[in-house]
């Protein structure tokens, strides 16, 4: 059931997405050579709780760290971990939930390692600009499947894959929501967008086929053929005015 949010509810999420915003600024500074993506993972966890709010993602589903960092050709999920170090070239997403009063913000940020490769720097340009694509669409009367559309084709148009098994949601009372979100799909499909549904959007990428697996660890999803991946996400509130992203703060 798709759950519409009044305008004080939509202030609430986005009290918690902000939060999110912060933490990925601040942990900007931390995405080094040498770091393991348990120590961020810290980090990121102390930060939201001197903010008094929760970690969405810690518990969750039985998840037990309170972000998902996926290194390479890691989609997303990934498991912080001591042994996890990050490497100059390497790209890191980074996916955060916070719950604060009862509400839940989502988003997350592909950070390069130092500096990263020019191929593997499109890959993140791209993926970014595709996220802002699909919530250009975020309009009252436009269909789920505008969304999808507007990222899949710039993604597809230079020549990378969207991931197909993952998908974007809906965000608010829980942290996952309907509708799901898909980053594919045909033009005036699906359900219609209404002023209300806060949505978060998120495109997962790789640079060779769309096609993905689950590691041995049950947790991490990673490309089929060992290519990188990128991961954007926003949390963004569909109101009279178009979209309006809750998740972002400048620099992030």
């Amino acid at each position: 059931m798709i759950y519409l949010k009044t305008k004080d509810e939509i202030e609430h999420i986005k009290e918690s997405n902000q939060i999110i915003a912060e933490v990925l600024l601040h942990i900007k500074d931390f995405i080094k050579p040498g770091i393991s993506t348990k120590e961020i993972d810290s980090e990121i966890e102390s930060f939201i709780l001197r903010k008094k709010a929760k970690p969405a993602f810690k518990g969750l589903y039985g998840f037990r760290a309170s972000s998902c960092i996926s290194i390479n050709d890691e989609v997303v999920h990934g498991i912080p971990s001591k042994k996890r170090i990050l490497k100059k070239g390497e790209i890191v997403g980074i996916d955060v939930g916070v719950e604060l009063n009862n509400f839940f913000g989502d988003s997350a940020y592909t950070f390069e390692v130092d500096s990263v490769a020019i191929d593997v720097k499109k890959l993140l340009e791209i993926t970014n600009e595709s996220l802002y694509c699909g919530i250009e669409q975020c309009k009252a009367g436009n269909k789920i499947g505008d969304i999808g559309h507007a990222v899949q084709k710039h993604v597809e148009s230079n020549k990378f894959n969207v991931v197909r098994e993952m998908v974007g949601h809906g965000v608010g009372r829980k942290i996952h929501e309907d509708p799901q979100v898909p980053n594919y799909g045909k033009p005036n499909k699906g359900p219609e967008l209404r002023e209300g549904m806060v949505l978060a959007i998120e495109p997962m990428v790789n640079m060779g086929t769309h096609e993905v697996y689950i590691a041995e660890d049950k947790w991490t999803v990673k490309s089929k053929d060992g290519s990188l991946s990128a991961h954007f996400e926003h949390s963004v509130a569909i109101t009279s005015n178009g979209p309006e992203i809750l998740s972002q703060l400048n620099g992030v």
